[in-house]
């Protein structure tokens, strides 16, 4: 008798085991690729967020109205920057090996970089020339547009990522 109820908790021991498995792999079948990051700190505070929806050519360049409506969006969360400060912009690794680039009030980088880390001085981010009359002035808020490279020279950004600053006054 005993070995008969030692039999069938073996049984359903391993019956379990088995389901938990076979659950396992289903799941992780089914799981996506994760989506590349982008991180931006002022300070102690530090937000991280993916690609931008809708703003992700799957490794190829977004098309034109795609462009468009990624250049006009919005990040989630908002850091709030202090004049003078540095603000400190890193990518995954995969980002940086196709290059990538920084747009704040204006284009901040002269060519993509490979690097994964950069750091920027806060009033360059809030700066804005008026191309008609070559002025400078300074926003309040801006959104911080970082874009990874096309593969080759010319072509559009692959992915975009969108943060909120705020100087504070």
């Amino acid at each position: 008798m005993t070995a008969a109820l030692i039999s069938r908790g073996k049984g359903r021991r391993a019956a379990a085991a088995l389901g938990a498995v076979s659950l396992g792999l289903l799941t992780l079948s089914a799981c996506q690729q994760p989506t590349a990051l982008a991180t931006v700190t002022v300070g102690t505070k530090t937000v991280t967020a993916e690609v931008t929806p809708g703003c992700d050519g799957d490794g190829k360049s977004l098309d034109q109205a795609a462009l468009k409506s990624c250049i006009t969006k919005k990040g989630g969360d908002t850091l709030t920057v202090r004049p003078g400060e540095q603000v400190r912009v890193g990518v995954d690794p995969k980002v940086a090996k196709a290059g990538w680039f920084v747009i704040g009030g204006q284009p901040l980088m002269r060519a993509p970089s490979t690097e994964t880390y950069r750091t920027f001085n806060a009033d360059d981010l809030f700066k804005q020339t008026n191309p008609a009359t070559g002025q400078t002035g300074s926003l309040d808020e801006v959104t911080l547009l970082v874009a990874e490279a096309g593969k080759s020279a010319g072509q559009g950004p692959v992915a975009m990522w969108h943060f909120n600053l705020k100087q504070k006054d």
